[in-house]
């Protein structure tokens, strides 16, 4: 009997992966984490200077990188400060180690 998709469970690597490649699907993220790694901490309002947005596209941007962990912020009135969250960020780097491990060069495509 084939089970249906409602019955199926991903395990949670594999939840973990798609949520971490999810917040990575932007270049503005994929920016902001590169300028975030040269530096302890930023400020919301540092990366207007690094990236051509607005501030509110910078603050959702910010906004998916908090939800999927790969970094935290503190709010200190009236300014947040953001900073990689470096123990989600060494198990996203884990679990994308093992993911691009798998070897498909054996399979032929159709």
């Amino acid at each position: 009997m084939k089970r249906s998709a409602q019955d199926f469970e991903y395990s949670e690597d594999t939840i973990s992966v798609a949520k971490f490649a999810k917040a990575l699907g932007h270049p503005a993220r994929i920016i902001i984490l590169k300028h975030l790694s040269n530096q302890s901490c930023c400020f919301t309002g540092d990366l207007l200077e690094v990236l051509p947005l607005a501030q509110s596209t910078i603050s959702q941007h910010l906004k998916e990188l908090k939800e999927a962990g790969l970094i935290e912020g503190e709010v200190n009135p009236p300014k947040v400060k953001y900073c990689i969250n470096t123990e989600n960020w060494k198990l996203a780097n884990e679990l994308f180690k093992n993911l691009f491990k798998e070897d498909f060069s054996n399979i032929s495509c159709c």
